[in-house]
């Protein structure tokens, strides 16, 4: 599900507008009056969409934009007159006064769209670094020595670490390599004495 923060600078706006959200299913984690605020909640985030207002008493809702990662989308909430006819490029704008089924469907479309890009992303292949390759390609010759394990199900075994442990790739080849080279040389060393 979808991460909201609701940012505007009067608390009982920021209050009417996350009850309105929260009733309509969506899930608000946070609720900010200050673009300060905002931005710290961001950094506990790894996405999602931020409804906000014009002004803050710190800054405006262009400098929370500059700051804001590619994987947060933002729905401001302002008065047409607020950008002398030019509406702002690359966000989403709803004029006051709002109208709550209008909201709604503004932001059940904002979080299908985000979803739908999150999917494309995971299918995508990961691309990695000549030598993010070189390691992987090094555990999996470890095991295939060690356990006599084909290419195959190395990988697989990599891959199932890594899904069981929450690391990626890399990391998980990482571990490996030095697990089984410390195993190596602790075995090495028991026989020299």
């Amino acid at each position: 599900m979808t991460k909201i923060i609701v940012a505007f600078s009067k608390p009982g706006d920021a209050k009417n507008i996350k009850n309105i959200l929260m009733r309509s299913g969506f899930q608000v984690v946070a609720v900010c009056t200050s673009g300060g605020q905002v931005l710290t909640c961001m950094e506990d985030l790894n996405g999602g969409i931020i409804v906000s207002g014009y002004r803050f008493e710190d800054m405006l809702y262009r400098d929370i934009l500059e700051y804001m990662p590619k994987e947060f989308e933002m729905l401001l909430v302002a008065s047409p007159n607020r950008f002398g006819g030019m509406m702002p490029q690359g966000i989403v704008c709803l004029p006051m006064p709002i109208k709550v089924q209008v909201l709604v469907d503004t932001l059940e479309e904002m979080c299908e769209s985000q979803t739908s890009r999150k999917k494309k992303r995971k299918k995508q292949p990961v691309q990695r670094s000549e030598e993010e390759t070189k390691l992987i390609l090094e555990a999996k010759e470890l095991l295939m020595e060690r356990n006599r394990m084909a290419e195959l199900e190395a990988h697989r075994y990599l891959q199932k670490c890594s899904m069981d442990s929450g690391t990626n790739m890399v990391e998980t080849a990482q571990m490996v390599i030095s697990l089984i080279r410390g195993q190596n040389n602790a075995g090495g060393t028991r026989e020299e004495k």
